[in-house]
């Protein structure tokens, strides 16, 4: 009762909620800063997803029910009344390229302002797409002033000719208002919408390991999604169209045995290695209407693991090679997700790709109190939410202090996350749509 009231006294405006949209879960949580500036997890709410596909909302009205399902059992846990949600958006819709882009700037007299890097960076929102799909996100890698290489921040340097490279992102309209769509009849604001690997790199990862270079993988149900840090900013993602439900059904489908029987031996008995398995461990499986129980060896189980978990790790390794930073990674390999909980899997991953491995929890930045309850990294993304949602707040402070100070139009400046580039675009996409 005393923890209700203290809640109920927290303005609304402390509160911020995260809602990660997965193939499997659809998890909710309520979040807010400590006197120590830690994130303290007010209340969790955690639904069976069953209308998301691949990170892809596949049915809008069971995606609604389960969003609202969370959303209450968050609600009754944290005391506190959830309107506006921070939304994870990621899936196999989601892709990344190179870009090199560059300008001359037309007054030299004057220094690098953050206005001139805006313009750059807003040429590439103009890049041309496949059909359906749009640049959400542009990230600056380094720049290049009068051929000066490796610069990370010119402003405030002189020069004519600016170049950089940039990571773009791109995503389907379609899947973006889809989720925006859902999250809306479910009677939430989505206050903005967040690259899912961003999130789950704020909550997992520390300052050392985003400078020095790390890869992170963050395994769910449909999806499995790879990020590359390097200097504190991210140089590579991709999506791999595999998670934890494709191991699931290999099991069901070598076994012969129900779904959830296959998902349940999974989770207690599987194993990414199968030489780690004791031999002659049986577990009974329970017949169907008078059947006979089914017999399966635990080896057997984690052979079948093995296999796919190998397949996956190859598609991961792929694509840091591909990247150019595989000697780069200087703290090596972070599992996170749901799958990331398989036995053994970080030795798997180790031995494949030849590097460090370790599993992400979501405590980098928890209080202590909270470190308690979010223990699993089924929580990465969602914590990460809630933490890049704080970020959001402080830097619009920060930004209307530069407005005023530097006099610079509002409308000029660039907003850094994904979600001011996509807030602005769903603002235009639902202007006049009237969602029940």
């Amino acid at each position: 009762m005393e923890n209700l009231e203290r809640i109920n006294k927290i303005s609304k405006s402390e509160i911020v909620v995260g809602l990660d949209i997965g193939t499997t879960k659809i998890t909710t949580l309520v979040g807010r800063k400590d006197q120590h500036g830690k994130l303290e997890i007010l209340g969790t709410g955690k639904s069976i997803s069953n209308g998301v596909m691949r990170g892809v909302v596949a049915n809008i009205d069971k995606t609604v029910s389960s969003i609202k399902l969370a959303v209450e059992m968050a609600e009754r846990e944290s005391g506190v009344s959830i309107s506006e949600v921070y939304v994870g958006i990621a899936g196999q819709h989601i892709k990344s390229l190179q870009h090199r882009g560059d300008m001359v700037r037309e007054d030299i007299d004057d220094e690098i302002s953050r206005m001139d890097l805006d313009k750059l960076i807003s040429q590439m929102y103009k890049l041309v797409t496949m059909p359906g799909e749009e640049v959400i996100h542009v990230i600056p890698q380094e720049y290049t002033i009068d051929g000066e290489d490796e610069i990370l921040d010119p402003k405030g340097m002189a020069g004519v000719r600016i170049e950089a490279n940039f990571h773009v992102i791109t995503a389907k309209i379609a899947a973006v208002k889809n989720i925006y769509r859902c999250v809306r009849k479910a009677g939430l604001v989505p206050k903005n919408l967040i690259l899912e690997p961003f999130a789950s790199a704020v909550a997992t990862l520390d300052q050392d390991e985003l400078n020095e270079g790390v890869c992170l993988v963050d395994i769910g149900g449909g999806t499995t999604d790879v990020a590359i840090f390097l200097d504190g900013i991210i140089r590579h993602t991709a999506v791999i169209p595999f998670g934890g439900n494709v191991i699931t059904k290999d099991i069901k489908t070598g076994i012969q045995i129900l779904e959830k029987q296959a998902e349940m031996l999974k989770i207690k008995f599987g194993s990414a290695m199968a030489e780690s398995a004791k031999e002659n461990v049986i577990v009974s499986i329970p017949g169907l209407r008078g059947k006979e129980s089914k017999e399966v060896s635990v080896k057997n189980l984690s052979a079948i693991i093995e296999a796919r978990m190998k397949e996956i790790i190859e598609l991961v390794n792929h694509q840091i090679n591909n990247s150019g930073y595989k000697d780069s990674l200087m703290t090596g390999i972070v599992l996170t997700g749901g799958g990331s909980q398989l036995r053994n899997l970080p030795q798997l991953f180790s031995y494949i790709t030849g590097k460090e491995v370790r599993i992400g929890l979501p405590n980098e930045h928890l209080g202590s109190d909270s470190r308690s309850v979010i223990k699993s990294p089924i929580y990465s993304t969602g914590v990460g939410l809630v933490q890049k949602g704080f970020e959001e707040v402080n830097w619009d402070e920060v930004v209307s202090t530069e407005i005023e100070e530097e006099g610079v139009d509002s409308e000029s400046v660039h907003e850094p996350s994904i979600g001011g580039k996509l807030k602005k675009m769903l603002e235009n996409w639902f202007a006049d749509d009237n969602i029940n």
